[in-house]
């Protein structure tokens, strides 16, 4: 049952909250900025970290894993408490949580400790995430709406780009504890505007938690993204890795079963019933899982390969987040005139041609070309995101906003998983083909091996933006013929 306040009025009926939407806005996506960003940001880092905690590169992949696997587990759980207990309440709690996990992460001596402050910061930045969606769906008409939800996708997805790049900037400048205390000063003027500006919660919706659904999908989540990343190191034969999968699938089954039985699941599978909503997620994840294919593999590529130092290489790959940050208000814009399946339609068409010019660089390959594909690839996703954010959160009734948004922001950081594992497992698989041994990192003097590794996993992003410039074009097809048949009767 969704109950009201004692002012009984929504958002978009209170002067004050109206006069400071777009303020609001701004508080809203530097925390998604930033929880995004700490995603990506550690990508470029990863070979300083090695070396700082003489580790292998497969071991330190845990430093980002253990953040997206975290998120993975806890974002449906914040989605539906922020449902029930207030969303704003919870992403306030949110963004402190997430500044004291980035402070006490730039503290760490050794890989345990990292990975354990990495997960306070997932902790955080699940609560920011699973909400701002929700609301700004609540706060902004109709009439704005697309253009609001396409900036937050903008946030998402620059937070996520922008990794590499930025945090090759300030590992050269800094070092890389500054990746993550970066984070604290930026996230402290934000807080003070939240607490001062943020209003209070309106909606809340009095059902009871759904313990056992929370308990399988984490089980679930947990198992199956530990096997993936930890086959990369013993291989997917392993009892172990292969009981890991049957866990996650059992789980995953027993999930949906428990879940389509409640009368107040945690995850309404009903949502999934809406043909667009469905078709806009599975793009959107495989989007991610592309787009995490490039940001594992560029770092390796523009240091090792070109022999570009952290600096340099973080401007070169900073062209994909400054591209994208031009195009996608623009798109966010344009999709509230022109409709957003064409918009998504030509974003996923240019990222397609983009990741097939990734898979033909080799170790002579020229900055200036290089360049071209990664700002490509960020025209692509800026005209593809925010018309499918849009898309994703218009199809929400307004009781589960934070589900949705919750369900939105699970797709991406899943996404962000399966494509280091993806990316991860077939460089290293073609690599030891080609090496004739198991190879888990780089091997010197031989760039040749990386590169086919390389070239492989480029082709098969590129196919996986292909089949989803498929499927929306499939679905722009069918909508331009259903307007035509109610323009003819």
């Amino acid at each position: 049952m969704l109950l009201l306040n004692s002012q009984a009025k929504t958002y978009q009926e209170d002067p004050y909250v109206q006069q400071k939407r777009w303020t609001i806005l701004v508080i809203l996506n530097l925390f998604v900025f930033m929880s995004t960003l700490d995603s990506s940001i550690v990508n470029i880092a990863l070979p300083e970290i090695s070396k700082y905690l003489h580790l292998p590169i497969a071991k330190t992949e845990w430093v980002v894993s253990s953040y997206l696997i975290a998120i993975c587990t806890l974002i449906l759980f914040f989605g539906k408490l922020g449902d029930m207990f207030g969303k704003i309440k919870i992403f306030k709690i949110g963004t402190v949580i997430f500044l004291i996990g980035s402070l006490l992460c730039g503290f760490s001596t050794s890989l345990s400790w990292l990975v354990l402050f990495r997960i306070v910061q997932a902790l955080g930045a699940s609560m920011t995430m699973a909400n701002s969606q929700g609301i700004v769906t609540d706060i902004f008409p109709a009439h704005e709406r697309g253009k609001a939800l396409g900036l937050v996708g903008t946030f998402v997805s620059l937070g996520a780009i922008a990794g590499p790049s930025l945090g090759g900037l300030l590992v050269s400048a800094f070092g890389w504890n500054y990746i993550f205390w970066v984070n604290v000063p930026i996230g402290l003027i934000a807080i003070a505007f939240a607490w001062r500006i943020l209003p209070k919660d309106l909606t809340f919706l009095h059902v009871k938690f759904d313990i056992a659904g929370s308990l399988l999908f984490s089980i679930s989540v947990i198992s199956l993204f530990s096997g993936l990343l930890l086959g990369q190191q013993v291989g997917y034969s392993d009892i172990r890795i292969l009981s890991a999968f049957a866990l996650a699938l059992i789980c995953f089954i027993v999930f949906l079963r428990v879940e389509s039985q409640k009368s107040e699941p945690m995850l309404h599978l009903s949502l999934f019933k809406n043909p667009l909503f469905s078709l806009s997620i599975l793009v959107g994840f495989l989007v991610f899982v592309a787009n995490f294919c490039f940001n594992i593999i560029a770092p390796f590529y523009t240091q090792d390969i070109l022999h570009l130092s952290p600096l340099s290489a973080g401007f070169l790959l900073m062209l994909f987040p400054i591209t994208m940050a031009i195009v996608a208000p623009l798109s966010g814009a344009l999709s509230d005139k022109i409709g957003q399946e064409l918009l998504t339609f030509i974003g996923l068409l240019v990222m397609v041609l983009a990741q097939f010019g990734l898979a033909t660089l080799h170790d002579g390959s020229s900055i200036t070309f290089v360049g071209v594909l990664v700002a490509m690839l960020g025209l692509g996703s800026g005209l593809f995101q925010s018309p499918n954010n849009s898309l994703v959160m218009s199809t929400a009734p307004r009781s589960m906003l934070g589900v949705v948004g919750s369900v939105n922001s699970l797709v991406r950081n899943v996404g962000m998983v399966v494509g280091i594992s993806v990316a991860t497992t077939t460089l290293f698989g073609v690599m030891s083909a080609k090496a004739g041994y198991r190879v888990t990192g780089l091997i010197p003097n031989r760039p040749d091996i990386f590169l086919d590794g390389m070239h492989v996993v480029f082709i098969g992003s590129a196919s996986i933006c292909l089949v989803c410039a498929f499927l929306t074009g499939w679905r722009l097809l069918k909508s331009r013929v259903s307007r035509d048949r109610e323009i003819l009767r």
